[in-house]
């Protein structure tokens, strides 16, 4: 039998062996494999311990957000229906029937306001709708709008002021599923992973069909990734859109791994939460809470169909699809949405050709920003410092409760710019400004201004510049006096004649008054209100100055050489110090520490610390020279140094204040308070130069522009502790007698009763006579202040208006 020779590629009958080309495949098969297994088990291992690092705890880096006050409504509040609207608008409310939080209905003087809720320093703070009356410039009625009843007080939630990122400059604001729209969470589904619920990572068939969609639309318009898949790929590989094989196959294990770690609905809440979803400069803006803010200026749960259906648009290309650069390609993406919302029955179709025909509903500007109110946000780091360090306060997911009023702010600027434009000239064309406002019942800051370019950031004046205060300094010379009721009274007699102060070393300090006169023996208000230098020296020598430099550091913690010269303000500080100062006047004689900051609330909305603590009472006596103070002060707004402010309008106010302006008109200041607030202004260059302002052309200029808006109650003394009497010479007499004025005497310590006699035939200087006559009256402005010692300065030239 012949023998048949096999090739290589036939089996050996007799031996039953697989011919060698065979047992090489399978070796190399099993050689791959094991070397397959043998690099994707552990990189798998691995790449599951990066999802338990980057997932499983969720530690997004959050912003921290700082907020202004709560606009507190109460019956008798004062308050106008353009600051209320400002109020809203900063808060992010927009008009509407009033019916949906975050939304507002105005029917003239009659408000609608349906409320969001919040956490505040206090606890939190439920959602309601309230019926707001305006009327004369105050709120009329309060009611809640469920049951008509009256309330007496009711907090709306607050705004926004600016955002603290840390060295991710990523927007985000956590949201839980349950808070998501219904329509956000289907919507997104239907265009973006039909197939979600049943998928475990990778869906084939959701490839396919995405093939399909974009063939017959000729582009492509729908992606074929999960959204498990993109969320590994924003959540754990980064933003990122390079398509390597690499990135994809990462991509795709990502998903294979969530899905077999997670529930759908933490990954859902997941993707909701990390989702890119637009840029503003180095400012990333990340899941569907933050973006509805940027993009609408609303809360998540107040956008409508419309804006849902813009927002999972421009999840496929946030750049690609921007509503505000690309109108017209954002508005073809959300047509598409919506269609594929109507095909799979989520809206019907009177709302779809409604929504078709609805505006994108994008702001002009983002609705979010870093910074909006650089000055008053540097101050709020400030007093934060000590308690949160830089690094340890930005991205730390906190809450900062502020005592900012958006509408007081506002008003500010404006006064700030529209002063400072109207000034502008050759001879000051570099002019700048400092401004705080304050609230007197308990010390909150409302508003700072930093510059005459609010907004812009940079060298904040309204803390950190330190100018000569000059008169400002006056009242509390007075204040020292009128501590001494034995002594001193408004309507006691001082000299207000050439005054020269030794100094030592052989050295003398001769003062002038503003006007270069001397007006002779006149009443201390009148010294007060007109700001006659000499007069207030003679005070300041009896007072002390040591005493002085004692008194203005327990008030506001200036420190001052006890010079004469400090009598006349001869000391640099800051507009925010000499509010603290004033505060102690505009509180009634209260020590009231300024706060911007009210407390910090952790992520949860836990408070953490809390900085407005009640002030202590004023003590009696404290209160009873306050008040002495404040009723010299408003003569000086009714006929002194300040008497263009009843000229403004602003009589009604009864405000007291009073003027300030450095050497050769360097810094022109301005502090006056009404029953409500306190505003400290500086006007001034930064390089030192004369600017041919005075206190009442500067400063109180800025003041004016300001509460000619911001609504706020006349200031109103209380008699308490207070004796007032008709008074001609040295004593009382009786109401009728001629020549007779009304002063305010510490109770039991007014002069001696004098039945009434026929008037001295002597005028009292600054209340009118033959020099008024011929136009040789008082100055507008008030007072040409010494400059700091040594050396003494020469005699003052003279100063007006």
């Amino acid at each position: 039998m012949a023998r048949i020779d096999y090739e290589d590629d036939d089996l050996n009958p007799d031996t039953g062996d697989a011919p060698q080309w065979r047992r090489r495949l399978v070796t190399w098969a099993l050689a791959a494999i094991g070397l397959g297994l043998g690099f994707l088990i552990p990189y798998s291992l691995y790449l599951n311990h990066e999802v338990g690092q980057r997932f499983d705890q969720l530690r997004w880096q959050l912003p921290t957000r700082v907020y202004g006050q709560p606009l507190e409504l109460a019956p008798g509040l004062a308050l106008d229906a353009e600051t209320l609207k400002t109020e809203l608008d900063a808060a992010g409310y927009h008009a509407g029937d009033g019916s949906r939080p975050g939304s507002y209905r105005r029917d003239g003087g009659q408000w609608l306001i349906s409320s969001r809720g919040f956490n505040d320093v206090d606890g939190a703070v439920a959602p309601r709708r309230i019926e707001v009356r305006l009327s004369g410039g105050k709120v009329a009625r309060l009611e809640d709008a469920a049951t008509d009843s009256k309330l007496k007080a009711a907090r709306l939630d607050p705004a926004r002021i600016a955002t603290l990122y840390g060295q991710q400059q990523e927007e985000r604001r956590l949201v839980r599923l349950e808070e998501v729209p219904e329509l956000l969470v289907t919507g997104l589904q239907a265009v973006e992973d039909r197939d979600f619920a049943h998928h475990h990572g990778i869906d084939v068939s959701g490839i396919l069909r995405a093939a399909w969609v974009n063939l017959k639309a000729g582009e492509a318009v729908q992606g074929a990734s999960t959204l498990t898949q993109q969320l590994a790929r924003s959540g754990l590989l980064g933003i990122g859109r390079e398509q390597t094989f690499t990135r994809k196959f990462n991509e795709m294990i990502y998903a294979l791994l969530i899905e077999a770690r997670y529930d759908k609905k933490t990954i859902l809440e997941a993707y909701f939460n990390q989702v890119y979803l637009g840029q503003r400069g180095a400012q990333a803006i990340h899941g569907v809470a933050a973006a509805s803010e940027f993009w609408f200026g609303r809360d998540l749960p107040d956008i409508s169909t419309e804006q849902i259906a813009l927002l999972i648009g421009i999840v496929r290309g946030p750049s690609y699809y921007d509503p505000r650069d690309n109108p017209e390609r954002a508005t073809a993406r959300r047509n598409f949405v919506l269609g594929e919302m109507h095909e799979t029955g989520l809206i019907d179709d009177a709302e779809h050709q409604r929504a078709l025909k609805a505006p994108l509903g994008v702001t002009e500007q983002p609705g979010l920003s870093a910074n909006r109110f650089p000055a008053y946000v540097d101050l709020v780091r400030r007093q934060l410092a000590s308690d949160y360090p830089a690094d340890a306060l930005a991205g730390a997911g906190l809450s900062v409760m502020t005592g900012m009023s958006p509408s007081a702010q506002a008003y500010a600027e404006g006064a700030v710019t529209k002063t400072l434009e109207s000034l502008d000239s050759k001879n000051r064309p570099d002019l700048q400004a400092g401004l705080v406002l304050t609230d007197v019942h308990d010390g909150e800051v409302l508003a700072v201004v930093g510059s005459g370019t609010p907004a812009r950031p940079g060298f904040n004046r309204a803390v950190e510049a330190r100018r000569p205060v000059g008169s400002l300094l006056k009242p509390f010379v007075y204040l020292l006096a009128l501590a001494q009721p034995d002594r001193w009274s408004l309507a006691s007699w001082v000299d207000d004649s050439p005054v020269t102060v030794a100094l030592g070393n052989g050295k003398r300090w001769t003062p002038g008054n503003s006007d270069n006169r001397s007006h002779g023996t006149v009443r201390l208000i009148d010294a007060l209100a007109n700001s006659y230098n000499q007069a207030t020296v003679r005070i300041g020598m009896q007072v002390d100055p040591r005493r002085i430099a004692s008194l203005i550091h327990t008030l506001a913690g200036i420190e001052a050489e006890p010079n004469p010269s400090l009598i006349l303000g001869s000391v640099g500080q800051s507009p925010y110090a000499m509010a603290q100062l004033y505060q102690f006047l505009a509180s009634g004689g209260e020590i009231q520490p300024l706060h911007a900051v009210r407390g910090v609330l952790d992520a949860e909305g836990r408070a953490l610390n809390r900085y407005d603590t009640e002030p202590a009472p004023a003590q009696d006596g404290d209160a009873i020279a306050a008040r002495l103070i404040t009723i010299a002060l408003q003569h000086t707004v009714s006929s002194g140094t300040a008497r263009r402010l009843v000229a403004d309008g602003l009589g009604e106010l009864q405000a007291a204040g009073k003027t300030g302006t450095s050497n050769d008109s360097r810094d022109s200041w301005f502090a006056g308070y009404t029953g409500d607030h306190l505003a400290v202004v500086w006007v001034g260059n930064d390089d030192n130069k004369p600017t041919g302002l005075y206190g009442s052309t500067g400063g109180m200029r800025v003041w004016s522009n300001l509460f000619s808006r911001l609504p706020s109650a006349p200031l109103k003394v209380g008699d308490k502790g207070l004796d007032w009497q008709w008074v001609v010479g040295s004593n009382t007499t009786d109401a009728g007698c001629p020549g007779a004025r009304r002063f305010a005497f510490v109770a039991g310590f007014a002069p001696a009763y004098q039945p009434c006699q026929p008037p001295e035939p002597v005028v009292e200087e600054g209340q009118g006579g033959w020099r008024e006559w011929f136009g040789f009256g008082r100055d507008d402005d008030d007072e040409r202040e010494a400059p700091p010692e040594p050396p003494p300065p020469p005699p003052q030239p003279v100063e007006t208006p």
